[in-house]
This record gives structure tokens, sequence and C-alpha cells, in this order.
């Protein structure tokens, strides 16, 4: 799911981390919504650069105002989750972006329709556009809830 974000200098539709294609304004975009949708396997990236790439995505994120993100990180083709996957699921764990991440789900735990899912829609009702396609849950995705951490002017 692309997420629109619209230049404030130019007014063009562009990108919501990279500069405007546009005008090449690096102002913050005007965002659409407070979720957004970030794949961690575009480009595939080695885990380390996946990684670093998460912690540039949370802090731009929470400068945005952004409250929640779908995160792709991908199951892997072995069948038992990737390696980026489950390094994602370690630094969540091991409170690695606790200073930015408030709470986590892990996709298989919030199928659509589902007690938890419900709960969640009702918090972030922002999600549910990106989490309604899934069924049965989604062990290729991790939903993060950001903290509340003001936008500085």
């Amino acid at each position: 799911m692309a997420e629109i974000a619209q230049c404030l200098e130019c007014g063009n539709v562009r990108p919501v981390f990279n500069p405007c294609p546009h005008c090449g304004s690096a102002d913050f975009p005007m965002l659409s919504s407070d979720t957004i949708e970030i794949n961690l396997k575009h480009g595939q990236p080695l885990v380390e650069e996946a990684l670093e790439n998460l912690t540039e995505h949370l802090r731009r994120s929470i400068e945005l105002g952004i409250k929640a993100i779908v995160l792709i990180h991908g199951y892997g083709s072995g069948g038992e989750g990737g390696q980026i996957k489950r390094a994602v699921h370690q630094a969540l764990e091991g409170n690695r972006f606790s200073d930015r991440v408030d709470e986590y789900y892990y996709g298989e735990q919030v199928p659509a329709g589902s007690p938890a899912y419900q709960a969640l829609i009702k918090r972030r009702p922002g999600l549910k556009a990106h989490l309604q396609q899934f069924k049965i849950g989604n062990p290729g995705i991790t939903i993060l809830l950001l903290g509340t951490y003001s936008r500085s002017a």
C-alpha cells in the first residue's frame, strides 16, 4: 500500500521519507494518515542494513508524527522465518527500539476479525486498510505502535 504524502513546497505527491522528486524539497511532507507501511525487504538488504534502515525510518516516523507502522520483513523462503524477520523480532524483544516503539504485534497475532485485530483497529483505525486483507494473519509483517512524541516545530 502506497502512502500519500504531499510536498508542502510544490504541492505534488511525493515519497514519505525521500526528498520531493519535483522540487527537491527535503522538508517534511504533509501526510494523509498517521499509519504507514515500510518494506524492509526492498532492495534485498543484508540483515544489518535492514535494521539500520528500520532505525532511520523509526526516527523519521517519530518526527513526522506517525503513530503506527506496518513493517514488512517477509517470512523467508525456507518456511521457518527469514533472517530479517528473526532479527527484527530479536531487536524488539531485546528492547532495541524501546525509545520509539511502545507496542508491537506479530502479524500472525492479529488475523482480520479476531478479538486482537478488533482491539488494535479500535485504537489505531488507520491500520484497518493495511490489515483487513490478512484473514489468517501474516507472519511476514509486524505492527509497530510508536510512542506519543511531539513533532518539533
